[in-house]
């Protein structure tokens, strides 16, 4: 992530726009201005190339993984004396990722970039090294709509995203975490999420529903709408149900594929869904049968690629009016079933072998021809 950062930096910071160009072009930007990436992987990169960046929307920097620990210095820079320029950027994206940074330096590039129009911030396989400063009253971070973090490791333990949140504006929507180190957040210090709609957990499969409890701090989430548990470690939809109830989450939208659930359909505990509850997707869970229990009010279902033997019968899904089943081993049913669930959908189990292969947060379903939109 700092070396991702550092080209950010020679958009921002003055005595770095003196760096002679090199030959070596280690960023590209795309014939309509829109889309910048770099590779700063060469023994001796060429920061300044960066600049072409300016007139980007969507930035994109990786910086081969090595450390940017001598762009320290500039950490002190009064963000003030190039807030014209940081006004005039385009940018809205950035991605940065595969480097060593340290705190300081982080915080530097986010107050530089506080009067920006920046609105999706991605930092991938980062290592942030030292601990977060506290911010001042003023120069904070932009106001972001997206951030998502990805194999980011934090000196400050179960105290980092508490301390990232001081650094960033209100106004956060979606906040996407996968590959962490650690998700027991320290909810003492953390402030209220008081606009997020989305939180995706996915591609974690340590975290377990006592992970989930640790993570989900009570009340710190009142308007979330959209929680995705993909890949998560989740056993039992009961656990998640006891894990949102007591943090005094009530999303809409529930996605739990990619989860071992199989043993949810025998012994287990009932599960108290939450009340708004709608959509549900418990694909790819190992589910032999439909879960008891499911909540009143859905109305969306994904129960494709699981084991299921069997149509599901219309008392058990008194309210569901798109349902997905492809990739089930049960035998296709005839036509007068469908019209039971008329949105419902019926591909060969071996189609879902494809389908599961690689990232489960890049997996697409296939869908029959009633499909969940």
């Amino acid at each position: 992530m700092v070396r991702a950062l550092c080209p950010l930096l020679l958009l921002l910071v003055p005595p770095l726009l003196q760096l002679s160009a090199a030959t070596a072009e280690p960023c590209e930007i795309d014939d309509e201005d829109v889309r910048c990436v770099c590779n700063f992987t060469d023994p001796e990169p060429d920061w300044s190339s960066a600049l072409q960046c300016m007139s980007a929307l969507e930035v994109e920097v990786h910086g081969g993984g090595r450390s940017l620990q001598q762009f320290e210095k500039f950490a002190d820079t009064n963000p003030k004396e190039y807030v014209d320029l940081v006004r005039a950027l385009r940018l809205r994206r950035l991605t940065v990722g595969a480097a060593q940074i340290p705190a300081p330096l982080l915080v530097a590039v986010l107050r530089g970039l506080g009067s920006s129009r920046l609105s999706h911030l991605t930092l991938v396989d980062l290592e942030v090294t030292g601990t977060l400063p506290v911010p001042p009253l003023e120069d904070l971070g932009p106001k972001l709509l997206t951030l998502s973090l990805r194999n980011v490791s934090w000196a400050t333990g179960d105290a980092w995203l508490a301390k990232l949140q001081q650094w960033l504006k209100p106004g956060l929507q979606k906040l996407n975490i996968a590959q962490a180190h650690s998700l027991a957040f320290r909810c003492a210090d953390l402030h209220t999420f008081s606009s997020l709609q989305t939180l995706d957990l996915s591609d974690n499969p340590a975290l377990g529903e006592r992970g989930l409890t640790a993570a989900l701090c009570p009340n710190k989430f009142p308007t979330l709408e959209k929680l995705t548990l993909r890949n998560a470690g989740m056993e039992t939809p009961s656990g998640v149900c006891a894990a949102l109830a007591a943090a005094g989450v009530k999303p809409q939208s529930l996605d739990l594929s990619h989860n071992s659930l199989s043993a949810t359909t025998q012994g287990a505990p009932a599960c108290t869904w939450p009340s708004a509850l709608n959509s549900l997707n418990l694909s790819f869970a190992g589910l032999e049968q439909v879960p008891q229990g499911l909540p009143a009010e859905l109305s969306v279902l994904d129960l494709s690629c699981n084991r299921l033997r069997r149509m599901p019968r219309l008392e058990e899904l008194p309210k569901v009016t798109s349902l997905t089943l492809d990739g089930n081993p049960f035998q296709e049913p005839d036509a007068s079933k469908y019209q039971e669930v008329p949105n419902s959908g019926v591909v060969p189990a071996s189609a879902c072998s494809a389908l599961a292969m690689g990232v489960s947060g890049t997996v697409a379903l296939l869908r029959g021809a009633g499909a969940l939109a």
